[in-house]
This record gives C-alpha cells, structure tokens and sequence, in this order.
C-alpha cells in the first residue's frame, strides 16, 4: 500500500509526501524516534522504555505502522501505530485494554483495530499530512475489512485539566456512544472541587474524529506518564459520515 500527495511546510516549500506500511525494522525505529521526539522532547512525557531516543512498548512488535515519508529526504515525517485484531489477541489485549475496561465492546473484537502513537513532525503539522495518513488508515481498513476503529485521543492536563474538564462536558451532550459501548477508565481523570463548566476549543485531533463520526466512549482516563487526560474514541466505518467516506474510501 502506497499513496502519495504534496504538502507545505512551514517554510512554504512543496513537499511530495507518501504514506505506507512500514516494511522494515529501519523504517520502524525512525518512526519510534519521531515519536520519542514529540512525546518526550516536545511533550514532556515520562516513558518506561529503556531504548534512548525511541518510543518503544511491548505493544510496538505486534502492530503495523503506518509512516508518512519526505520523499525529497527519506525522513519519517509522521506515524500511526495500527494494531489489528488478530495481533491483539497475541499479545493479550490492545493498549486502551490498560486504561479502560472494555468490557462492553467485547463483541465488536473480531473486527476492532486499534490507532494510537499518532504524531506528526512539527514542520509538517497541516491539513495535508493528516489527511494523507487518514487516507492510509481507510484503505488499511477497507483492503483487511474491517468495520471499528478505536485509540485514544490526549489532552494536556497541563492547565490543571480544565480543558479535559470541560471538552467532556461539551462533547458528552452530542458525541457520546451509546451505553452498550460505553467504557470505564481504570484511572479516572480527577476533578477539582472548585471546578466551573467554560466553554473550550475542541483540540483539531478530536474534531477531526468527531467530523468523520466517531464518539468518545465515556469519561477520560488519566494518563500520568504523559500527563495527559484521553478520551477513548470509536468510529464504527459504516458511520462514517458521508463527506469523509467519500474523500477517503473512494479511488484509493
């Protein structure tokens, strides 16, 4: 699988981007380190892993991952980790099986694939390189057939979750999946005692989410390591909202 499409920089340069599956431990490592970048060295995230510079978990062997490639320098510009169902049932569970119980989503494994470690390099961070991995992730979907996509979208508690707070309290009125999808986080987010409802920004990942017709499936887990609130998002592709089923699922 490959496509392919010419993004600007924020130097205003073209830039002929691809996205594939990568097919070689290289290609893997130099999305890792991408990752290690954002979430450590942009983000301030506190990972486990022992490999300097990577990003690595026990999940990572199990999953494909889908990389947006600079073709003018080679460079891994941008990352999803993908883990299918298959592989989930090898390795025990998906990641969000460790922040949530989803118990309730128990018939719906068969076809589940999980996204997650999404991230973009910050010179490449547009319109452009997001819908090319979105368009990668709905032709890995359509190619294996399968029907639900799920993975955590993040906010920063960095302001004392008050957005987090919030964005639930917004989202929850129009976008929450029905109770027999509904999950329970492990670690739920806390709340402040003196806590009053402000309208927020939704973040652009979530929008985009919420825009193609994904719900979030309860209350955000709190994730200490990357000090973050995450909402757990599901998009069932039949769903899929007609502009987006049409941009994505068509010609590819």
């Amino acid at each position: 699988m490959q496509l392919e499409n010419t993004c600007t920089t924020h130097g205003k340069k073209a830039r002929k981007l691809t996205v594939s599956i990568a097919n070689n431990q290289e290609t893997i490592n130099a999305a890792q380190a991408l990752r290690y970048k954002v979430f450590v060295e942009e983000m301030g995230a506190q990972l486990p892993s022992k490999l300097s510079g990577l990003d690595r978990d026990l999940f990572d062997d199990y999953c494909d991952h889908l990389v947006a490639h600079d073709e003018s320098s080679g460079e891994v510009v941008g990352t999803y980790r993908i883990l299918p169902p298959h592989q989930a049932r090898k390795v025990g569970s998906y990641y969000s099986d460790t922040e949530f119980d989803l118990t309730r989503l128990q018939h719906i494994r068969p076809q589940l694939v999980e996204l997650g470690r999404s991230c973009v390099h910050p010179k490449y961070r547009n319109g452009a390189t997001i819908t090319l991995l979105w368009a990668g992730i709905a032709k890995y979907m359509a190619e294996n057939n399968y029907q639900y996509m799920i993975g955590c979208a993040s906010v920063s508690l960095i302001d004392n979750a008050h957005t987090a707070i919030n964005l639930y309290s917004q989202i929850a009125n129009t976008s929450l999946a029905p109770i027999e999808w509904r999950v329970f986080p492990r670690m739920p987010l806390p709340i402040p005692n003196q806590h009053h409802t402000k309208p927020v920004e939704v973040p652009a990942l979530i929008k985009g989410y919420l825009r193609a017709g994904a719900m979030i499936c309860g209350e955000p887990a709190w994730d200490p390591a990357f000090n973050t609130a995450d909402f757990l998002m599901l998009l069932p592709t039949k769903q899929l909202s007609e502009r987006y089923a049409q941009h994505f699922f068509t010609n590819k």
